[in-house]
């Protein structure tokens, strides 16, 4: 992760990614790079070779929207990973930043009392607060009957790609990680030296050969919602959609909550899970009584 010169890393995994006949170019030949080279990329957007390889090597940080506009179309990017492109040509660079940013994460602002209470209230949807790292803020019973991860101080990034019982609960493993890093790249935008974005990636990278390519793609989306496809140990298979909203007000804070479509099995499944949830915290408050 070069955070020096994060436009020209993502200009250059993006176009590894075009095959030539995706932009009507003929592929025939023997060619050395995956994807695009630079001088077709440069041809297609209607700019220099030479101004190009500036863009990649760092060397010019500061493109009109038009030039922009142009490598979008030619690297077939989506609205979401066009913001994105344009977002890492509007960040100051590294040395220009605060030195207090630079020398440690900001403390995490705590969960709102009033949007506990709401989620903890909440006793047929699993819901959860988490910030743009994944890292869970809050949570309720239910939604950790549905996977022990989802707990306070867990980063669910990390648990999905290193923690083999969340891999077995996930029949949609190969999606939701792919999904989960575009989303991670979306959320944390430019800030690509944030340390506990360098931190996570740091472990990841290392742990997971999976989430190294996978980041290498620079793949970008802003999941807004998604179908989870669980196969839980106690009810078996069940799906369940979730929607994400950012807590105004708060700092990137976001609530996910779960449902299943009234009237399928997933609604009965998620019913028996929590009326389970509900027998076991009702044991653990008679043994508390009677240890009293």
């Amino acid at each position: 992760m070069d955070s020096s010169n994060p436009l020209g890393e993502f200009l250059r995994a993006r176009r590894e990614q075009v095959r030539p006949e995706d932009v009507g170019i003929s592929g025939g030949g023997l060619r050395r790079v995956p994807g695009l080279r630079r001088e077709e990329v440069a041809m297609l957007a209607g700019i220099s070779s030479d101004y190009y390889l500036r863009l990649e090597q760092g060397r010019d940080r500061n493109p009109s929207v038009q030039v922009l506009d142009a490598l979008a179309k030619v690297l077939r990017l989506d609205a979401d990973a066009t913001a994105y492109m344009i977002s890492l040509t509007q960040e100051r660079s590294a040395q220009a930043r605060p030195m207090s940013r630079r020398r440690g994460a900001r403390r995490q602002e705590p969960v709102s009392s009033s949007i506990r209470q709401l989620i903890d209230g909440w006793t047929g949807n699993p819901a959860y607060v988490q910030n743009k790292f994944t890292d869970v803020l809050a949570v309720n019973a239910l939604a950790t009957a549905l996977s022990p991860n989802y707990a306070v101080g867990v980063n669910l990034l990390r648990a999905v790609f290193l923690d083999p019982s969340e891999q077995a609960l996930r029949r949609d493993w190969d999606e939701l990680t792919e999904e989960g890093v575009a989303t991670l790249r979306a959320h944390v935008g430019p800030d690509v030296d944030d340390p506990r974005l360098v931190d996570l990636v740091g472990e990841l990278s290392v742990r997971s050969d999976r989430f190294r390519h996978l980041w290498g793609r620079h793949d970008v989306a802003l999941r807004r919602g998604r179908v989870s496809r669980l196969t839980h140990p106690q009810v078996g298979d069940i799906d369940l959609p979730s929607n994400k909203f950012a807590i105004g007000g708060s700092q990137d804070q976001i609530l996910v909550v779960f449902h299943a479509e009234p009237g399928s099995r997933s609604a009965e499944l998620l019913g028996l899970l929590g009326s389970l949830t509900a027998s076991a915290e009702e044991t653990t408050r008679e043994n508390s009584d009677h240890q009293q």
